[in-house]
């Protein structure tokens, strides 16, 4: 009897440094403000609520989580729900609860790089020159730049956001790091764009994978894509948008869809309300546990 119960503490001693030395999870998020998050955190879940460090709920650190949110220079910092407005900064999106539940289900420290700004097109703008986009034409990104270098490209910022957290932080880490997942919502303000959609959202995801794989020298081709569609209350609703998305999940094996055409609105009538954001948050999380 005694030798069993030391084999057994030593089975589970050898588990427990068999987890240790696992890569590091990694998530990359982006869009546009439903990814920014617009919700008010005074409207978060209890459960989130209860890691604040005040009564208004505007500061707050999760356990596990870490994020590199719209910066370049790689530095990560304790995730709490926070937008990258100046005006409102103190809202959420729907990855808030995302990473809350990988939290749960990780218990230790994972990344996440995201990079999200409202009111952004994949399709460029014909109207104005300043504008920016997601595109990953390869003309328009050869004549532009990075929004982070006050050009147009949110795709390059993304990109440098991206490199910046593997060379100054991920590369570092002892025991590597594996990227799991790339969430994404976003195609409202694509709704003028409607028939050029399918191949704008082929075109990132697929620039976003071959970019990870040349960069880490590891085959990023298949990498998860959860994303979510556009509700159809939304004002900025297009048919033709949700079924671009239809068809390339339906095309791409590693694409996951998330209907969210009948989800609850803000009285903007643009984005999710606490109950939506949650709902995708979860549905989110759900893909990436079933992944494992």
């Amino acid at each position: 009897m005694k030798n069993f119960i030391i084999l057994l503490i030593f089975a589970c001693s050898c588990n427990c440094m068999a987890g240790n030395n696992e890569p590091a999870h990694v998530i990359i998020t982006a869009g546009q403000s439903n990814t920014d998050g617009r919700v008010p955190n005074d409207r978060l879940p209890d459960y989130i609520k209860a890691m604040a460090t005040d009564t208004a709920f505007t500061t707050g650190a999760y356990k596990y989580c870490r994020i590199a949110q719209n910066r370049t220079d790689g530095k990560f910092r304790p995730f709490w729900p926070k937008s990258k407005r100046r005006a409102k900064p103190t809202t959420w999106g729907y990855d808030a609860i995302t990473y809350y539940w990988l939290e749960q289900l990780w218990q230790e420290p994972f990344y996440v790089i995201k990079w999200a700004i409202g009111g952004t097109s994949i399709e460029p703008s014909t109207t104005s020159d300043k504008s920016v986009h997601w595109s990953a034409n390869p003309e328009w990104l050869a004549n532009n730049v990075a929004t982070s270098q006050k050009g147009r490209s949110l795709l390059l910022s993304f990109i440098n956001d991206i490199d910046g957290c593997i060379d100054h932080t991920l590369s570092k880490l002892k025991n590597g790091y594996q990227i799991d997942a790339f969430l994404w919502h976003q195609g409202e303000s694509d709704h003028a764009y409607g028939d050029k959609y399918y191949e704008n959202l082929k075109a990132v995801v697929t620039y976003v994978r071959n970019h990870l794989s040349e960069k880490t020298g590891k085959d990023y081709s298949k990498l998860p894509f959860i994303f979510g569609t556009v509700a159809r209350k939304n004002k900025q609703y297009g048919s033709e948008v949700e079924d671009a998305m239809k068809r390339f999940a339906k095309e791409d094996k590693n694409a996951y869809l998330i209907d969210m055409s009948d989800a609850e609105l803000m009285g903007d009538r643009l984005h999710f309300n606490q109950n939506s954001a949650e709902y995708l948050g979860k549905q989110m999380y759900e893909r990436i546990k079933a992944l494992r």
